[in-house]
């Protein structure tokens, strides 16, 4: 995989692309029949949202979609990982499925198709219809029900073309941040109701690969978001404290998924908020239904220690008294530090402790940082390129040890809507002017796609 020392070259075939999600790009919120989603009612909430920002308008994909995919174009990217907006297809989350909606991404995939891209669909990234959050949410059986039968739908009318298919985006976030943490959609604050939601999404995504396998789909998968989780101290308090945490965060999804059972000790943490009758006979099963893939999402590390009584909201339920510690690393404009052993970690641990022999992908990884176009008219974010460079090394490294790597997207395609952080944060390869919709590649995007047409660096 590598010519000389100074060269990083991928294994033929490897897939890259760039990330986007529906919220975060489309706009057009009420267009050709759509609904409103969760987050259209969460970032209308006063408070919710940094300076009141909405994705009513966000970078406008909607309509701009042809000069999108001629970006992806010129990036060289094979592959375009995108979401779904279920409420745009299926607006009430149940029964028939809304033809605008249904048509719009026909023809986002026959473009694509039309370039050379691979489309890679989210069935679901984090846009639940809101008449389904009015019914219960996620915390309800129901809504993993109304789900598969959501992905099937749209399943028989893009089947024909899209042979990539991710059931969930980061189920953590959905649930504990959305349900428990309250700084995402729907802003709930209900611990119990935050394990009975990811326990759903999990059941949802099982329903759904297996109503997928029965029409005959091609690869299937999910996106988790994972970190490493280590102690500020060898002592036992912090070593208890980072368990919890990585209980929580990674092996709440990684074991149902890659094993077909909770952890026990997690289980045990979680006995304090609520119980296990939400967990029926045969979900495990269901759950555990073997996938084509497994989607990594990585970001940074987690650094804890023991704390002290922990106060107000936290997604971390039955954790709320653990510390996060910074080590004094680089951070980026989330304030994550800057991390890129992490990455290699992750992935070696998934494939060498979980020995599921699942190919995996990184499925998003990026930067914020505070990217300005200069007078030149560019932006010069070498922060940016080096911090890929050095993910996409780390990722070399896996591979070269074993790890069954099949590809790499960046996140994110463009600046978009940062979730609660609004316009705040820019993660794109390609700088928006949001007064105007202008696009404009950064350096970071030149220099990637040097590394996607030498399929290194």
């Amino acid at each position: 995989m590598t010519d000389n020392p100074n060269t990083v070259r991928f294994p033929e075939g490897f897939a890259w692309g760039t990330a986007t999600a529906s919220y975060q790009i489309e706009g057009a919120v009420h267009a050709d029949g759509r609904l409103p989603s969760v987050w259209d009612t969460f970032a209308h909430t006063p408070g919710k949202t940094r300076d009141g920002d909405t994705g009513d308008v966000a970078v406008d994909h909607y309509h701009r979609y042809p000069e999108d995919l001629g970006l992806l174009a010129e990036l060289g990217v094979t592959h375009y990982r995108f979401s779904l907006a279920w409420p745009r297809i299926q607006p009430e989350g149940r029964g028939r499925l809304n033809p605008g909606g249904v048509d719009f991404y026909s023809r986002l995939v026959d473009g694509l198709l039309e370039q050379g891209i691979t489309p890679w669909v989210t069935l679901y990234h984090w846009d639940l219809p809101q008449t389904l959050e009015d019914a219960g949410g996620w915390p309800e059986r129901e809504t993993a029900e109304r789900f598969a039968e959501y992905a099937a739908l749209i399943h028989e009318r893009l089947g024909d073309r899209v042979t990539d298919w991710t059931t969930l985006n980061e189920p953590w976030c959905a649930a504990f941040l959305g349900y428990a943490g309250g700084i995402h959609a729907p802003g709930r604050t209900e611990g119990a109701a935050a394990v009975r939601a990811a326990h759903h999404l999990l059941l949802g995504h099982g329903l759904a690969v297996k109503a997928l396998r029965e029409q005959g789909a091609g690869s299937l998968g999910i996106t988790v978001n994972l970190y490493p989780v280590d102690p500020v101290t060898d002592g036992e308090e912090d070593r208890e404290a980072a368990r919890r945490i990585d209980g929580l965060m990674n092996r709440i999804f990684l074991d149902p998924l890659l094993r077909g059972s909770y952890p026990a000790d997690v289980l045990k943490d979680l006995a304090q908020v609520t119980g296990t009758e939400h967990v029926r006979e045969g979900d495990l099963d269901t759950i555990s239904t073997p996938l084509d893939f497994l989607g990594v999402n990585y970001y940074t590390r987690h650094v804890v220690r023991a704390g002290g009584q922990g106060s107000g909201p936290s997604p971390w339920v039955a954790a709320e008294d653990v510390e996060f510690v910074k080590r004094g690393l680089p951070v980026t404009e989330m304030g994550w530090e800057i991390d890129p052993d992490g990455l290699y970690e992750t992935l070696t641990r998934v494939w060498n402790e979980y020995g599921a022999g699942v190919p995996l992908y990184v499925t998003e990884n990026g930067a914020a940082f505070a990217d300005e176009l200069t007078a030149d008219g560019r932006v010069h974010d070498e922060e940016r390129r080096a911090y890929l460079e050095a993910h996409f090394a780390a990722a070399h490294r896996a591979l070269a040890e074993g790890v069954d790597l099949r590809g790499y997207f960046v996140w994110s395609l463009m600046d978009n809507f940062e979730w609660a952080h609004g316009y705040s944060k820019r993660f794109g390869l390609v700088h928006v002017d949001y007064a105007t919709q202008r696009r404009t590649l950064k350096d970071s995007a030149t220099w990637f796609a040097r590394v996607t047409r030498a399929n290194g660096f």
